[in-house]
């Protein structure tokens, strides 16, 4: 303790801050014991580049990935003895493309990626989480025939089911091992009960109950309390009793995005893990056996109860310090 399963450097993503060494760095000024590192993957369509990527080609993002990993296993090597380092990847679902892009790039790169966050940032090709405007496109992607738009439950159950659908498929196919940011799909629309929407919430359950039964962990994303709305991490209360319905496991992440957000909320996460009651976190660690996909790495359970861990009490007293003054 702790751990964290997700992270970004401005090294590496367009959107970061600061280098892949400064964020490690940071990981082990806090602490952490283990550390992620996860870059999204490469895109593969002009269209799907980000604003501040517009003066990358295709091939220059794929040269990126590459340098990542190179960069994240040298310094997963010259820091060993201060901090386990995890070398992943985050997933894009796009187009199926991205997934037939994905599988080659596993292939080619198998003893280099330690595990996978699978995560899904689109719904028909449009990205959910860049900024309200675009969502909206997404949401309206979903109207009726000829355009006619239509409101209330039947398009938001038909966003939410292209949604779980997609993540559906992202699990079904590659299994990976952390499962990111599972509802994600109402970013900007946090009070969103999902139990409204029978349709789609069948397919989170179906999609939980698929994660489950190959072993995956299921992130709790203390990125989401930077969010307009958000009072929780990634999932929501209901979403987080309906995996421990179905019996599943819960690891940290704290999606940072440079060294300033390195474990930023994680005081907020423990306060939110008491409330809905998680008493066991798990987090994923080198195995000599290979799991499901052939990585060897493996989830271990957290002994003993994680809030008397020193990382939380040091925490707390830096929380009390800053209060006081």
């Amino acid at each position: 303790m702790p751990h964290s399963h997700h992270s970004h450097s401005g090294q590496f993503c367009g959107h970061a801050l600061g280098s892949l060494e400064e964020v490690v760095s940071e990981a082990i000024k806090q602490r952490f014991e283990v550390y992620g590192l996860t870059e999204h993957v490469p895109r593969y369509r002009l269209e799907d580049l980000y604003p501040e990527e517009r003066g990358l080609s295709l091939d220059d993002l794929s040269k990126q990935f590459l340098k990542f990993l190179n960069e994240a296993h040298r310094l997963k090597e010259v820091y060993a003895p201060q901090i386990t380092l995890l070398v992943g990847l985050e997933t894009e679902y796009i187009t199926d493309d991205d997934l037939n892009h994905l599988q080659k790039l596993l292939q080619d790169n198998e003893r280099r990626i330690d595990y996978i966050v699978g995560s899904v940032h689109h719904v028909s090709t449009i990205p959910i989480d860049f900024d309200r405007v675009t969502y909206k496109k997404a949401l309206a992607n979903f109207s009726g025939e000829e355009g006619v738009y239509i409101l209330g439950n039947d398009q938001m159950e038909r966003f939410l089911s292209a949604y779980f659908d997609a993540q559906h498929q992202l699990i079904r196919q590659f299994q990976p091992e952390i499962i990111g940011h599972l509802d994600l799909c109402r970013l900007y629309t946090p009070s969103l009960d999902l139990k409204q929407y029978p349709i789609a919430w069948g397919k989170l359950i179906r999609n939980i109950e698929e994660a489950t039964r190959y072993g995956a962990l299921f992130e709790i994303n203390a990125a989401a309390f930077k969010k307009e709305g958000w009072t929780s991490p990634y999932p929501g209360k209901d979403v987080v009793a309906l995996i421990q319905e179905k019996n599943g496991r819960f690891a940290l992440s704290d999606d940072s995005h440079g060294p300033r957000t390195v474990g930023q909320y994680y005081l907020d996460v423990a306060d939110y893990l008491v409330r809905v009651g998680i008493t066991e976190l798990w987090y994923l660690d080198r195995s000599l056996e290979p799991n499901h996909n052939g990585r060897c790495i493996s989830p271990r359970r957290i002994e003993g109860d994680w809030r008397l861990h020193a990382f939380w009490k040091h925490r707390e007293d830096e929380r009390r310090g800053i209060a006081f003054q």
